[in-house]
């Protein structure tokens, strides 16, 4: 799913979190966006998800203004932080919940379940345990699961190596690059870590005080030295 971005700005006070004059992400890629803390990462997927309100300029999620029509919500899919997930609610009640107003049946669910068993290791489902009783890491597996249970064709993930451990962390990276060759959905992966971002991500967009400075063809994963100089210049 192809998103376009038109004089799209988004201040906090004095701080301006996001002024983008225009910038396309093209249907079927995989898009890593790095930055400092306060880069305006977080703040760019929100508007993405018209989950915050833009000062001006559009978004478009396909044909379509998000904030004209919440028809994109059928093809996206994302995972911000754990105020995604209803956390009183069990991984298991969780999972099916959203299976069930999604049209997903049982057997459907139990079948798309199989292929994260690896990544969630065990540890999430049949525990009974509460989503806000997890780790810090089970929580952002389960909702990393309940965002790509229904194939989203856009996926949008914050910070998704966050709280995992290595293992977790190379089963994520795995299951992106394998659901992105599988159903050439277009997946938006902001992250701290680099290493991660230029394994996965053919092109990376580097975030500065809410402006995008560099737009980065990572094909050949050439992009670490140049992401490594400007980090540690700007440290």
């Amino acid at each position: 799913m192809e998103i376009k971005i038109n004089n799209l700005k988004k201040t906090f006070g004095e701080k301006v979190a996001v002024d983008i004059e225009q910038f396309e992400i093209k249907s079927g890629e995989i898009l890593g966006l790095v930055g400092n803390n306060g880069a305006g990462k977080s703040t760019l997927f929100r508007l993405i998800l018209d989950l915050i309100k833009a000062d001006s300029g559009t978004v478009f999620n396909g044909d379509v203004n998000v904030t004209e029509t919440e028809d994109w919500k059928q093809w996206t899919g994302s995972y911000i932080d754990d105020s995604f997930v209803i956390d009183y609610l069990t991984p298991d009640e969780y999972l099916q919940f959203i299976a069930r107003i999604t049209g997903i049946t049982d057997d459907q669910l139990k079948d798309a379940l199989k292929k994260y068993e690896h990544f969630m290791a065990g540890e999430i489902m049949g525990q009974k345990k509460l989503i806000r009783n997890l780790s810090a890491g089970n929580k952002q597996k389960v909702g990393i699961v309940a965002a790509m249970l229904l194939q989203p064709k856009l996926l949008i993930l914050d910070e998704p190596f966050n709280f995992l451990d290595p293992s977790s962390q190379n089963a994520i990276k795995r299951l992106l690059v394998e659901y992105n060759k599988e159903t050439g959905a277009t997946i938006l992966v902001s992250s701290h870590n680099l290493n991660h971002t230029v394994d996965i991500c053919p092109r990376i967009a580097l975030l500065e005080n809410g402006r995008i400075i560099r737009d980065i063809d990572n094909t050949d994963k050439s992009a670490e030295k140049e992401l490594e100089n400007y980090f540690e210049i700007n440290q």
